[in-house]
């Protein structure tokens, strides 16, 4: 597994207009083939009138499952161009549907090409992105000297604190991504002169959106 990944953490909605022609992104998380092609179908059920509604969707860490439809524009001038913009904003477990209503203009291939992205990308904007990172709680126990170094480090090391507990001791709860978990036990080490007591949890996989654990 890298040591870093984006996913859909929650779907938005994005619309652009090109030449009256109305594209209307609609993007979800998605963990399985099956969850892609239901998600893909209400949608088209939704806009059952609508000129177009082509989809693709990307699943796995490494992009195992990929798929897109172009729904009667001319080939490849929408489902394999709004798989590239998904694989190459390195998003994962998510699927995207654009309806298009026509408007009149014909856009050519190269008009429609970078409508449908225009329109993925706007989707994307709407949708909360969450990167998915593999690291370790550690829990330290200091005494109430060591407290404001503790923040200060995890701050410095933007290391998320979850949770801090107040008695004889201070118990402190951080998630440390997993290449610096070594560095700031070290830290903490030298910063406490050896007094903290510290537990390295098992590795696990933690994610942050908008600068917030989840």
């Amino acid at each position: 597994m890298s040591e870093s990944y984006k996913i859909v953490y929650e779907g938005g909605i994005g619309e652009i207009e090109e030449k009256k022609s109305r594209f209307t992104a609609y993007v979800c998380p998605v963990e399985s083939e099956e969850e892609a092609s239901a998600f893909i179908e209400k949608i088209k059920k939704m806009n059952w009138n609508a000129t177009h509604n082509c989809s693709a969707a990307v699943i796995g860490i490494n992009n195992e499952f990929s798929r897109c439809n172009d729904d009667g524009e001319p080939g490849g001038t929408a489902g394999k161009p709004m798989l590239e913009v998904l694989i190459g904003e390195q998003v994962h477990n998510v699927a995207v549907v654009v309806t298009r209503y026509f408007g009149g203009t014909l856009l050519g291939t190269g008009g429609l090409v970078k409508a449908y992205q225009r329109a993925v990308k706007e989707g994307l904007a709407k949708s909360k992105i969450a990167e998915k990172r593999e690291g370790a709680r550690i829990t330290v126990n200091t005494d109430y000297n060591g407290i404001g170094k503790l923040k200060y480090i995890s701050d410095s090391m933007d290391i998320f604190i979850i949770n801090t507990e107040y008695s004889d001791l201070v118990t402190m709860e951080v998630m440390a991504p997993k290449e610096a978990v070594k560095a700031f036990v070290d830290k903490v080490t030298e910063a406490t002169a050896g007094k903290a007591v510290i537990h390295i949890g098992e590795t696990e996989i933690y994610g942050i959106v908008n600068g917030r654990l989840i």
